[in-house]
């Protein structure tokens, strides 16, 4: 198996204060944040930054977000979902739990696409596998999830340092080197999939909600090399933007709502004016009315049909 062990921080992939101020605070899992508004729309920044909006609201209330009836597709392939656990030696050989989708038609002969998809803040490894309708997707387009835990619920997967200050700051005790084992549970859950399968190297692309989507951000321009596209969905990032500097060849999807309480949309907005300044080939999603729940899982369809456009040269 060919591991992929955690680099050393860069000046740009660190903790910065001044961006992890204008994120609001968490209070507990990501499955808190469930205020939605019905919305019928989509909003596309060009790289030219020319906006086409189109909105039909049907309720100028917000509401809890439901999960819709999810259809037999969809429950077919969630019973497919497989939980497994690897043998964490960097944090002392602990079994370590992750989730794996492989779509029907898998049979090893053909390289596959993969989606690592990471969780939000205190939540787990079936998180994003119950996403909206993630893995009938997946099934519908021939592609390989996996899940991986981040080590705990709220690692950050390194994205607000490799240590533990800000965990044991609001949640507790904690390993001192928990941002670096999230990251690298992450890196190895990525090997053992690529091992196990027949994975299309051109085509694993990362994609996150909330916490998520902050690890997204991080990880994908911290192993710009790795990945064929990114998608970060209501990111709670805690670092600045100029990481992306090394990551401008990657296309990027990003989703938010504008009256997500969770997350401040005015981060998700700069980010985006950074891929801009950039040139890098992006698309903006921003729902009016959307929350940090709904945007998202309202928008994987066409994550997953902006994911696969993308492949690695």
């Amino acid at each position: 198996m060919t591991r992929i062990l955690v680099q050393p921080e860069s000046r740009h992939g660190a903790y910065d204060k001044r961006w992890g101020n204008l994120t609001r605070h968490f209070r507990g899992s990501d499955n808190m944040f469930q205020r939605a508004m019905p919305v019928s729309y989509r909003l596309s920044l060009a790289l030219t930054g020319v906006l086409v909006l189109g909105v039909s609201v049907s309720s100028a209330l917000a509401q809890d977000w439901v999960q819709p009836e999810r259809s037999q597709a969809n429950l077919d392939a969630l019973a497919r979902v497989q939980q497994k656990t690897y043998t964490f030696e960097e944090a002392g050989n602990t079994d370590q739990e992750y989730r794996v989708y492989i779509p029907t038609a898998y049979d090893g002969s053909a390289a596959t696409p993969l989606v690592i998809a990471l969780h939000g803040l205190g939540s787990g490894t079936m998180y994003m596998m119950e996403y909206n309708n993630l893995v009938e997707l997946a099934e519908r387009y021939g592609y390989i999830v996996a899940t991986p835990m981040g080590y705990t619920e709220r690692g950050w997967y390194g994205a607000r340092g490799q240590g533990n200050d800000f965990n044991r700051r609001r949640q507790g005790p904690g390993p001192e080197n928990l941002g670096a084992l999230s990251e690298q549970d992450v890196l190895n859950v990525l090997a053992i999939i690529r091992d196990d399968y027949n994975v299309d190297d051109s085509r694993i692309y990362l994609i996150g909600q909330s916490m998520g989507g902050g690890g997204t951000w991080y990880l994908g321009s911290k192993y710009a090399e790795i990945w064929a596209a990114l998608a970060p969905l209501a990111p709670a990032v805690y670092i600045s933007p100029d990481i992306l500097e090394t990551a401008t060849h990657l296309p990027v999807m990003v989703v938010m709502g504008d009256a997500d309480t969770a997350v401040d949309v005015k981060v998700t907005r700069q980010w985006v004016a950074k891929m801009q300044e950039l040139g890098m080939s992006h698309e903006y999603i921003e729902v009016p009315g959307g929350s940090h729940s709904s945007a998202g899982r309202e928008n994987i369809g066409k994550v997953f049909a902006f994911l696969d456009t993308h492949r690695k040269p």
